[in-house]
């Protein structure tokens, strides 16, 4: 095929699935200052990152609509040049409620990143190229977080709060300087064809199972995020050993990405999948029982499922990413704004949960993560069913 004559722009797809991340992570340390230098309060801080993850989840049902009427190349130019100015705005900000706003348009710009990346890899490569790539490429998502904090502390160090916008604007402004090079194919572009809908991709038994277990893998992971330090600040923890508890879980999440790449180039992904369901489902019920049956005062035995909660998620997103979208090259970033958009609904949801009862201590978070296993089975029931269905269809022909 010919797009195994094209080499993979590995660095580029790679910016610009960490942008989101980068945006929402890289200015957290400079909180109290922007609280200092806007005469603001922390709850009006907290809301800019809020109205951030609103936007991002309003953005991506929009871009897939832009990319059949302009095709890939110029709605994440058009992405990527509104993120840059929003951001180059919120670091000229002189009151909260210009954050505010700046953060809202810098999150719809970003998010353009998020869906038009997967959305290019289903179009340009053939299932099994574009499985290694979401396999190479996902795991480096989980070092944003981990990464992007340290360098918007260091650059708040040394240059002010400021800089931490001016830098996501170069980066902005730079993913869309490299996406103007990029030479979009034809079936990237813009056509007068039939137009794919939410309706389409959504009747999909094969989108609608991958998107379960990847939507509930997520919330399972964001449970953790948002409750493991109220439980670690219950047992006597300080803020530094809760922020280098995730170190642990961020290695595990690589390790099972490349795990998953390492498989899928010896096993089908059909062989791979219900090996990693195991493990996650496994891992959640032993976080589970541990914060049920025991008087839990260090996070140790909880933390040691959840590294291998971490390892099955990075192994399990690049393949049902790749098997919700392959059957959408048509209209992939539809298909992709609406697959994000449900995960992030399912991840504010478990966030939301945990936070309400937070008070319970460490039940609280067991009881949610194992709460999104009936969604996990339910979207495996699906996907092994269509599975089936799909291989008697091959088998017949």
């Amino acid at each position: 095929m010919e797009n195994k004559k094209q080499s993979i722009p590995y660095i580029w797809l790679a910016g610009l699935s960490m942008l989101g991340f980068l945006a929402t992570d890289m200015y957290l340390p400079a909180f109290d200052i922007i609280r200092g230098d806007l005469a603001t309060t922390e709850n009006m801080i907290g809301l800019t990152l809020s109205i951030f993850l609103l936007g991002m989840a309003i953005g991506q049902l929009f871009y897939g609509r832009l990319t059949q009427k302009l095709g890939t190349k110029k709605s994440l130019i058009i992405g990527l040049s509104i993120f840059a100015v929003s951001s180059l705005a919120a670091s000229f900000s002189t009151s909260v409620e210009m954050l505010l706003v700046a953060r809202f348009f810098q999150a719809l710009g970003a998010c353009s990143a998020n869906v038009i990346w997967q959305a290019m890899v289903i179009q340009r490569y053939d299932a099994k190229t574009s499985q290694r790539i979401f396999a190479t490429i996902m795991p480096l998502v989980a070092l944003s977080p981990a990464l992007a904090p340290l360098l918007g502390a260091a650059i708040e160090k040394f240059y002010g709060w400021s800089m931490i916008f001016v830098t996501l604007t170069i980066i902005g402004v730079g993913l869309a300087v490299r996406t103007f090079a990029d030479k979009e194919p034809k079936q990237e572009q813009a056509t007068s064809g039939k137009t794919i809908t939410f309706r389409d991709v959504i009747k999909s038994k094969k989108f609608t199972g991958n998107m379960l277990i990847y939507a509930a893998s997520s919330a399972i992971f964001f449970a953790w995020l948002t409750g493991s330090p109220f439980v670690m600040t219950q047992m006597g923890y300080s803020g530094s050993d809760i922020g280098l508890s995730y170190v642990p879980q961020t290695i595990a999440f690589i390790v099972g990405g490349y795990g998953c790449r390492w498989a899928l180039e010896r096993f089908n992904a059909q062989q791979v999948l219900p090996w990693i369901l195991k493990l996650s489902i496994a891992s959640v019920v032993t976080v589970f029982l541990v914060s049920w049956r025991m008087d839990v005062s260090s996070i140790i035995p909880m933390l040691i499922p959840f590294c291998f909660l971490a390892a099955a998620n990075g192994a399990v997103y690049p393949i049902v990413v790749n098997n919700a979208l392959i059957d959408f090259k048509e209209g992939s970033a539809v298909a992709s704004g609406l697959l994000n958009f449900l995960q992030m609904l399912f991840c504010v949801a478990a966030s939301a949960m945990v936070s309400s009862i937070s008070y319970m201590g460490a039940i609280s978070m067991g009881s949610i993560m194992l709460l999104q296993l009936v969604f996990l089975f339910i979207g495996a029931v699906m996907v092994f069913k269509a599975n089936k269905e799909e291989n008697m269809v091959l088998a017949e022909q």
